[in-house]
């Protein structure tokens, strides 16, 4: 087992099976908002929140990598930024439950509570004049602000059409805020409360992209404009009221204090730059940094004491832990460990792979990990992407990742190689990326199934589009055999199964952002020939439930599937429901359906709130445990994987 991991318990209620608690299978460093500012005692140390169950906020000694603070932020999941307060202090805003903190060294981390009470997501911070600290919001698009003598204040939204503040500053009485696509940028007058919109800079066209970063320094407003790839910076003069400049390539999330002549540093194309905002001019350090996210957590300056880096030298934290340092008088650079221990990550995906281990890949945090199924033991650990879906072909484990609804094959028996997240010199990429469906604006390839000698994949679109993608691989000839977005109407393929060329899938009305509004009422299932490319036919089997999110056949090629609190059996030849289990009255989108040949009974995940079992023959359903689960997998030796957030466990007969 796993380490950490409950003995064995005694068979269930039903005395049908035991259930074996597995442990945490993934744990891993994942840091998003950060920045540099003094710690206990006035040492200037790198804040970063690392995500996990919950949050912590971070201090690290920029001179040794050495971790000198670590607080909880109960009730918090992570955080994208952090703000520093005038005479010392940290706000944390957060995401999970849309939690301020604020952290002072004599009274530790103090919940502030949720600023506004409709708002889930807190995507920014910035420091104010007088103590003030203002924040913007998801999903109401809503800004905030806080003063310790006055308390929380809705701002209101500087856009009625915009769901997402995802980015704010503030510079002499303004608070800039960025949106999501199409992306704006407002200049509000905090004493007044008047706003008015920038414009868009010559040349970009706003469509989905986000106003992603905001920083003001020195007179100068730095935007990007995409999301959490490279993309435009653009450089707006506040004084002279106009845009004045763009880079290309920048990766966020943010731009440096200023130097001494005003100059600021950020990551550009894959090293840490220079740039002089007068003169317009990028200078190279030489310092690479590189990977899939080599964006900064938090980047400033700081004095280290060591021989190479006399006077001050700008520091910063990746997304992994690593830190980096250079000093612009030597030239010495440098990228070292932190210690910054790594946090449980929810487990989003569960497989059982070619080499019959089962896989599991996780939330946010990502990781991907490989469990003996024999003993339970974790047997191998590796720093990845967000997983969405899992499914092995032809000898391969194929992942889809989130984002950009990206799809990799990892072959078990080759080193793994992953240039993104963890790589290895020498070695082939493995897991190898195959294809994206970015183009075509998904971004979670969540249905996955084996379909004869091809590979089948169904997505989620990204904020502000609705229509899941179907694409079929040929891994034989390597190409995207088969692309089409809608093939049901507005609607995500969430769930697949494969029988005698047919494709049959499952949908939801929502998108992969549920800020985005359905238009469709109902979930369905769609049958598509994978010879023909075409759609067959597409069926309700479950009126008022949102989504269809499992599909499994069972005995004599009966297709079930499970919509909310409903399991149906559907005769594909009449294109009709047969059979009808009810579990439960929810109308949740959560839900696995999983048969095991081995049984030859059916095993569910219900809405988020149990495993069951049930009998195809006779419909008699048993809850094997109530919990949280939302993911599992079925082995081929019956037994069942499933999990609990970070928790693993296995059902055995």
């Amino acid at each position: 087992m796993l380490a950490g991991a409950a003995p064995a318990s005694a068979d269930d209620d039903r005395g049908r099976g035991r259930i074996e608690d597995l442990g945490v299978p993934l744990k891993d460093v994942l840091l998003i908002g950060g920045l540099v500012a003094p710690g206990r005692g006035g040492k200037t140390v790198i804040w970063s929140a690392s995500s996990g169950s919950p949050a912590h906020l971070n201090a690290v000694d920029p001179a040794t990598g050495t971790t000198v603070g670590r607080f909880a932020l109960p009730g918090s999941a992570g955080s994208y930024e952090l703000a520093a307060a005038p005479g010392g202090g940290i706000y944390v805003g957060t995401y999970g439950d849309g939690r301020l903190y604020h952290w002072t060294e004599q009274g530790g981390v103090k919940d502030l509570g949720r600023p506004i009470a409709s708002e889930n997501f807190i995507w920014s911070v910035a420091m104010g004049e007088g103590g003030t600290v203002y924040g913007g919001t998801s999903p109401g698009g809503r800004l905030f602000s806080y003063n310790p003598a006055t308390g929380m204040r809705d701002l209101g939204k500087p856009s009625p059409s915009h769901a997402y503040v995802r980015s704010v500053d503030y510079a002499d009485g303004k608070l800039y805020a960025g949106t999501e696509g199409p992306a704006a940028v407002f200049e509000i007058d905090t004493a007044t409360g008047m706003s008015k919109q920038l414009p868009v800079p010559g040349g970009l066209n706003p469509a989905g992209k986000w106003a992603y970063d905001v920083n003001v320094v020195g007179g100068f407003l730095y935007v990007r404009y995409g999301g959490a790839s490279p993309s435009e910076l653009h450089v707006w003069d506040i004084a002279a009221g106009a845009w004045v400049d763009k880079l290309d390539t920048a990766h966020g999330l943010d731009v440096s204090p200023a130097g001494e002549n005003g100059e600021v540093y950020l990551i550009k194309s894959d090293e840490l730059v220079r740039y002089d905002p007068r003169s317009r001019t990028v200078t190279p350090t030489g310092l690479p940094i590189t990977g899939r996210v080599a964006n900064t957590r938090g980047i400033g300056w700081a004095e280290l004491g060591l021989p190479d880096y006399p006077g001050k030298s700008v520091v910063g934290l990746l997304w992994r832990g690593l830190m980096f340092r250079y000093n612009p008088q030597t030239g010495a650079k440098s990228i070292v460990p932190t210690d910054i221990p790594g946090d449980p990550i929810d487990v989003t995906t569960l497989s059982e792979g070619p080499d019959r281990r089962v896989y599991a890949g996780g939330f946010l945090n990502g990781g991907f990990a490989a469990i003996d199924p024999r003993t339970g033991e974790r047997e191998e650990f590796h720093s990845f992407s967000q997983t969405e879906g899992m499914v092995a072909h032809d000898g391969k484990l194929y992942i889809g990742a989130y984002p950009e609804a990206r799809v990799y094959s990892y072959d078990p028996k080759l080193p793994w190689n992953s240039p993104e997240y963890s790589p290895s010199l020498g070695a082939a990429p493995n897991p190898a990326r195959l294809f994206d469906l970015n183009a075509d604006k998904q971004i979670r390839p969540r249905a996955m199934v084996s379909a004869g000698r091809y590979l089948a994949v169904g997505t989620m679109p990204d904020l502000g589009h609705l229509g899941g993608s179907l694409a079929v691989w040929d891994p034989e000839k390597g190409v995207l055999q088969h692309s089409q977005r809608h093939v049901v109407k507005d609607q995500s393929i969430v769930a697949l199964a494969y029988r005698n060329g047919i494709l049959y899938g499952g949908t939801s009305i929502y998108s992969g952002q549920t800020a985005t509004p359905p238009t469709q009422p109902e979930g369905k299932i769609f049958a598509w020939s994978v010879r023909e490319k075409k759609l067959l036919w597409e069926a309700v089997p479950a009126p008022g439930k949102p989504a269809v999110s499992g599909l499994t056949f069972g005995m004599s090629g009966r297709l079930w599937g499970i919509a909310g609190g409903e399991v149906f059996a559907f005769d594909t030849r009449h294109r009709k429901v047969v059979k009808r289990v009810t579990l439960s009255d929810s109308k949740s989108s959560s839900g696995k359906l999983i048969y095991s040949p081995r049984h030859a009974i059916l095993y569910g995940a219900h809405a988020g709130t149990s495993l069951f079992a049930l009998s195809p023959l006779t419909g008699r359903h048993t809850v094997l445990k109530e919990g949280p689960v939302h993911q599992m997998a079925v082995h081929r030796s019956g037994d069942v994987y499933f999990a609990e957030g970070t928790k693993l466990y296995r059902y055995s007969r």
